[in-house]
């Protein structure tokens, strides 16, 4: 079936991740939604995330929502690659890893700056863009 990956469109570090997470799905099983666009919203609203705490990324597979750590750890779960072995911090505790996902999501626009608008996806992955 695939999961949804909502992100933050006018984050550079979220668009250059949606491209990093496209380069090693290969099997296509992650689609992609801003998390500012109408199925955004769709998506957020019908598992009541509370947007002022979840701004950066969240994943939306088999009807439940992933945020902060949970959802960058259910995308490396499908990753090709080594990448999937990074599914093993799942064992440190929750609290332990949103602390530090929080931290750096939080930063992120000072980091890597953000754009005006969201990105627009190229023809050759339009398709995988909702």
């Amino acid at each position: 079936m695939g999961a949804i990956v909502l992100f933050d469109g006018v984050c550079n570090f979220c668009n250059a991740s949606v491209n990093f997470i496209i380069e090693r799905d290969r099997n296509g099983y992650f689609k992609f939604a801003p998390l500012q666009s109408e199925i955004g919203e769709e998506l957020i609203a019908k598992h009541g995330i509370d947007t002022s705490k979840t701004d950066s990324i969240v994943v939306v597979e088999d009807d439940k929502a992933y945020t902060h750590s949970a959802g960058a750890l259910q995308i490396a779960r499908h990753l090709d690659g080594i990448w999937s072995w990074s599914y093993v911090f799942t064992v440190v505790p929750r609290p332990i890893r949103d602390v530090f996902y929080k931290l750096f999501a939080k930063y992120r626009y000072r980091l890597f700056g953000r754009q005006d608008a969201c990105m627009m996806p190229t023809p050759e992955i339009r398709a995988r863009f909702l």
